[in-house]
């Protein structure tokens, strides 16, 4: 472990220096001739290790000058000969390659704590997807079993409601199967209008109702997936409803959809899915209407927590509005 900050990084190198020099010169008359570096080496080698590369540099250049001008003929003076320059150079080659080998595994230590850290995180970052896909497919299926206790109250006592109530239900899914790509394919990005519009087209495609044109204007949307996901197939249902009922009889029309914030309570959202078709009967009333659709449209509200309602548009065709938090 390096020591931290320059201050203690190369106090510890003068510090180190200065005992190895205290120690060379205090054993100086018990050593044979030829031991100028004896001490030195250990300070290169501990400095560099604890305080790294610069201060083991600096260390070693404090001990080559002082072996040089105290332990080396002729003494206290940086006399220069063949054998001193020798000497000089054999010293400078061993703690050069101590250096660079400490330092070569410090730099190889802390690349593999860095790895180390960034495969904690990802693995960090994966147990919580992990966990986050539990919680979404737990959700899902509770949502598919709902979805299929409501189509089987709509089974009727012959084999062909039977085969009209599956088919319906596998529809439904394979639809909330597309609302499931388009939201969580990163290729598509972020742009909550953008899936709606691409819903729309899907939806009108699988329809085969020509004429039909779908606006939307989504200017705000909620920031949980789970909302979105319901919020999204929300909308499916409206649209599906206004296709199969609003333009009967007539060439084509406009389905409208619109997700606001509401003025002055930007954690409230308002959605408008509105249509310029055929409009309500005299005497119109949901609660009377045994609709799976619009059954799946109130669970889906209430999942929002949102407040849901109905009626007609200024001419004619038909709106429903929701509003909720975002």
């Amino acid at each position: 472990m390096l020591l931290r900050g320059p201050v203690a990084r190369y106090g510890m190198a003068l510090l180190t220096f200065a005992t190895a020099l205290l120690l060379r010169r205090l054993v100086d008359n018990s050593l044979p001739s030829g031991f100028p570096y004896l001490t030195f080496f250990p300070a290169v080698i501990l400095t560099t290790f604890m305080a790294g590369l610069w201060p083991g540099v600096v260390t070693a250049v404090l001990s080559g000058l002082a072996a040089w001008y105290f332990f080396i003929p002729p003494f206290d003076s940086f006399g220069l000969d063949g054998s001193v320059g020798l000497a000089l150079a054999f010293y400078a080659l061993v703690v050069a390659v101590d250096i660079a080998l400490i330092h070569g595994m410090q730099v190889t230590l802390a690349r593999l704590q860095e790895e180390r850290g960034r495969t904690a995180s990802l693995l960090e970052a994966q147990t919580i997807m992990f966990h986050e896909l539990q919680h979404r497919v737990a959700n899902n299926m509770q949502f598919v079993s709902a979805l299929l206790d409501l189509q089987r109250r709509t089974v009727g006592h012959t084999p062909e409601g039977a085969l009209a109530a599956l088919e319906e239900a596998g529809r439904r899914l394979h639809t909330m199967a597309q609302v499931h790509r388009r939201l969580h394919d990163p290729r598509s990005g972020d742009d909550f209008g953008n899936h709606v519009e691409g819903l729309c087209r899907d939806m009108l495609a699988a329809a085969g109702v020509p004429g039909i044109d779908c606006r939307v204007a989504v200017r705000a949307a909620p920031q949980s997936p789970e909302r979105l996901l319901s919020l999204a197939l929300l909308i499916v249902e409206a649209l599906t409803n206004s296709l199969k009922h609003a333009f009967a009889g007539r060439g084509g029309g406009t389905v409208t959809i619109e997700l606001n914030p509401v003025p002055g309570q930007p954690d409230q959202l308002h959605l408008l899915v509105m249509d310029d078709g055929i409009g309500l009967p005299d005497g119109f009333d949901v609660q009377r209407l045994p609709s799976l659709g619009w059954k799946i449209i109130q669970s889906l509200a209430a999942q929002l927590s949102g407040e849901l309602s109905y009626g007609a548009t200024g001419g004619s065709g038909t709106r429903i509005e929701l509003r909720f938090p975002a």
